[in-house]
């Protein structure tokens, strides 16, 4: 039997897989639905097809509606690749007629997979580094969430009670959310005065109470007119101010669940021995990379990932031009831009790097980017070596990296 490629357009309730030769002839079209039993039979009729011959099979998701199918495959020992929906998108532009479906689309994926030899295989990940993926998205989530709630609070609060939005920073303040959750209103404040209501932010452990009871009374005496609708408008702000602080106590216990989890990663201690590296934002970078630096090949491979990695931008007798990549992992580039303004801050041999970058003429952003690169190298290299970072001397060099 020759060789076969099996591509299959992955969905939520059911896959389109279709197997070609080497020719690219259909040897079998079949939707399945996503379910244990129909694909474990569609995995041994492809099989099956194959007899003794090698198969390769390509998948066009790496997750949702496509996970149990690359479960299963895995527990098959079956090597698959993963073709973003965006190459089968392209790819299909040449292929004949402009219509789409899942049976072309599995066609499609099938035939990129039997003409490349770019394609990078789906690497199985590690419990906790998929524990790590799930909590940081969830975090992710509730992050933007809070954010959301918060914006449509202070936009709330502008429309009838101005004096009190502009008094206190909402997102960084847990104290006037408290007190938001009791008193809204101009009115209410008066009436409560700045004695009382200290007590009353005692008595649900405000810190800085009282200073904080002075501001909102004194913002309450700025204004003595009724807005239309305010009492309704009091009602959402009390309802908003209690959804962010229930936000803010699940983003702390994901926080530690996170850290808890990332602390039993066997590459921990080697992360976070990096200067800027904490435990967030080590776990950011497992979930980001499943933690396995053999699968990116190279240290230049996961720069370009991350968007690290300049890429020509040439045309004609144009050269020399360098642009980021358009498409990259937008939370990998988080990770190591953040940790990178971190250790200039607090780390000399990163500070010596940033300020060189900066002599050069390069902008914040620029020197910053640099240092991230060049951390990344060394972060890579630190858990290659299995060693942890040790602050060495700068040495002088003409060129940088």
């Amino acid at each position: 039997m020759p060789e076969l490629w099996a591509g299959t357009d992955a969905g939520k309730a059911a896959h389109h897989c279709t197997v070609i030769d080497a020719d690219g002839t259909k040897v079998l079209s079949r939707r399945v639905p996503n379910n244990e039993t129909e694909l474990l039979e569609l995995i041994r009729d492809v099989l099956a097809l194959a007899g003794e011959s090698p198969v390769t099979l390509a998948v066009d998701l790496n997750a949702g509606g496509a996970a149990l199918l690359i479960a299963l495959l895995v527990s098959h020992d079956q090597p698959l690749l993963y073709i973003p929906g965006r190459t089968v998108h392209h790819a299909s532009r040449g292929h004949r007629g402009d219509g789409k479906t899942d049976a072309k689309d599995a066609y499609v994926i099938a035939d990129q997979a039997r003409m490349r030899r770019d394609l990078q295989p789906l690497q199985e990940w590690d419990e906790i580094a998929v524990d790590l993926k799930i909590l940081t998205t969830r975090r992710y989530d509730l992050v933007a969430d809070r954010t959301r709630a918060i914006n449509r609070l202070r936009a709330q609060l502008l429309e009838y009670f101005p004096a009190l939005e502009r008094a206190f920073d909402y997102a960084t303040s847990k104290a006037a959310l408290v007190l938001l959750t009791g008193y809204q209103m101009p009115a209410g404040l008066r009436r409560m005065g700045a004695s009382r209501l200290t007590t009353w932010l005692k008595n649900r452990k405000v810190r800085g109470a009282q200073v904080l009871a002075e501001t909102a009374v004194d913002a309450a005496q700025a204004q003595h007119t009724s807005v239309a609708g305010e009492s309704t408008a009091a009602a959402v702000v009390s309802s908003l101010a209690r959804a962010v602080l229930a936000l803010g106590e699940e983003i702390a216990d994901i926080d530690e669940q996170i850290t808890a989890r990332f602390h039993e990663h066997q590459d921990a201690e080697v992360i976070l021995s990096m200067p800027g590296m904490g435990p967030l934002l080590a776990a950011e970078f497992i979930a980001c990379t499943g933690g396995d630096m053999d699968a990116f090949g190279s240290a230049g491979r996961l720069a370009g990932v991350a968007g690290l990695a300049p890429v020509p931008w040439d045309s004609g007798r144009i050269s020399g031009n360098m642009r980021r990549p358009y498409r990259y992992h937008r939370r990998l580039l988080r990770v190591f831009y953040l940790s990178a303004q971190i250790a200039a801050r607090f780390c000399p041999t990163s500070k010596t790097f940033y300020d060189r970058k900066k002599a050069q003429g390069k902008s914040h952003k620029q020197a910053v980017l640099a240092l991230a690169r060049r951390r990344l190298d060394v972060l890579r290299a630190l858990i290659r070596d299995q060693c942890h970072w040790t602050p060495q001397p700068p040495q002088p060099s003409a060129v940088d990296a």
